[in-house]
C-alpha cells in the first residue's frame, strides 16, 4: 500500500507595513546634531567638569564659606593666571618635571634589570618577589628623611624617593605580564627560530605590553605624587648655573599656604591635576592607541 504524502501547509501572504519613525538609540535612523554631540566622550566629560565648576562657584559665593577655607573658582583662576605670567609658575613646573623625568627614566632602567633577572633565572624571580613584598608597601615619602641625610637638601634626595615609587610597580607589572604570556605564543616564537633578545622583543614584550604599560602609568602617578609631597617639605629641587636653588611646584603650594594665599594654593593644586591629565592623555593614551588598541588587545 502506497504511503500517503504529507500535507503541505501554505503560509498566508504577509505584507509589512511602513516602519514607524525610529526613537533615540535606533541604529537605523540618522542621529541628529545634538545626539552626535552628546555621543562625543570629551563633550560629556567637559559637561561634568563645567557642572562641577559651576557648583563650586555658586557654593562659595552664596554658601557663606570663608575664602581661607575654600576660595571661589574665579579667584583660583585669576590666581592661576597671575602665577603663570608673574610668579614663574611654568618655571616651577619645569623644575619639577626635570627631576621627575630623570628619576622616572632611571627607575625604568632598574625595573628592566630586575625583571630581566626574574624572567631569566629562578634566583632573580625570588629576589624580585622578596624585594617587592618588602618594599612595595613602604610609602616612598617615608624614605625622605633618610634621603635628606644621605644626599642633602637637593634634587638627589627627591630623585632617590622617586626611584622607590617607580621601580616596584613597573617591575611587578612587567614580570606579571611576562609570566602571563601563553604557551602558544611562546611556541610560535620558538617555531619561527626566535631566540634571545629577538624572542623577547618580538614575542614577550608585545604580548605583555598591556601589563607593562599599566606598570608605567602607575609608576608615573606614584612618582608625581611623591615629587609634590617631597617638594612640600623643601623646595630646592633644581640648582641653576649661578648655584641658586629654584623651587618646584610643591614648594609653590607650600609657600603660598604659609602666606595664607589660599587661591594660589588651589591654583597650584589645579596645576598638579592639569599636568597629570596632560601626561595621561598626550603621552600614555597615544602610546596605548598606537600599540595595545592597534594590536587588538583592548576591548
Amino acid at each position: 500500500m502506497a504511503e500517503r504524502a504529507p500535507a503541505i501547509h501554505v503560509r498566508p501572504e504577509f505584507e509589512a507595513h511602513e516602519i514607524r519613525a525610529g526613537s533615540v538609540s535606533d541604529v537605523t535612523r540618522e542621529l541628529s546634531l545634538l545626539e552626535r554631540v552628546i555621543d562625543l566622550d570629551p563633550i560629556r566629560k567637559l559637561t561634568i567638569l563645567v557642572a562641577m565648576i559651576a557648583a563650586w562657584e555658586l557654593y562659595t559665593r552664596f554658601g557663606g564659606v570663608s575664602e581661607y577655607i575654600l576660595p571661589r573658582f574665579s579667584s583660583t583662576g585669576e590666581a592661576l593666571a597671575r602665577a603663570v605670567w608673574s610668579d614663574g609658575l611654568l618655571t616651577m613646573v619645569w623644575n619639577s618635571m626635570t627631576v621627575l623625568i630623570g628619576g622616572y627614566v632611571i627607575g625604568l632602567a632598574i625595573a628592566t634589570v630586575l625583571t630581566t633577572l626574574a624572567v631569566a633565572t629562578r634566583f632573580g624571580s625570588d629576589l624580585l618577589g622578596t624585594l617587592t613584598a618588602m618594599l612595595n608597601p613602604l610609602p616612598a615619602i617615608a624614605l625622605l628623611p633618610m634621603a635628606m641625610l644621605w644626599f642633602g637638601l637637593g634634587a638627589d634626595a627627591i630623585m632617590f624617593t622617586l626611584l622607590h615609587s617607580v621601580v616596584w610597580p613597573v617591575a611587578l607589572n612587567t614580570h606579571t605580564g611576562f609570566m602571563g604570556v601563553s604557551d602558544t605564543q611562546r611556541m610560535v616564537g620558538r617555531n619561527y627560530g626566535l631566540r634571545g633578545i629577538t624572542y623577547v622583543v618580538k614575542i614577550l614584550i608585545p604580548a605583555a605590553f598591556p601589563s607593562i604599560l599599566t606598570g608605567m602609568k602607575i609608576g608615573w602617578a606614584y612618582a608625581w605624587r611623591t615629587l609634590i609631597a617631597a617638594e612640600l617639605v623643601f623646595g630646592g629641587s633644581v640648582v641653576d648655573t649661578e648655584g641658586t636653588q629654584s623651587g618646584g611646584l610643591g614648594w609653590f603650594i607650600f609657600a603660598n599656604q604659609m602666606d595664607l594665599q589660599i587661591p594660589y594654593v588651589f591654583a597650584g593644586l589645579f596645576t598638579v591635576i592639569l599636568v597629570g591629565v596632560v601626561v595621561e592623555n598626550l603621552v600614555f593614551r597615544n602610546i596605548e592607541q598606537r600599540t595595545v588598541a592597534r594590536w587588538g588587545m583592548q576591548s
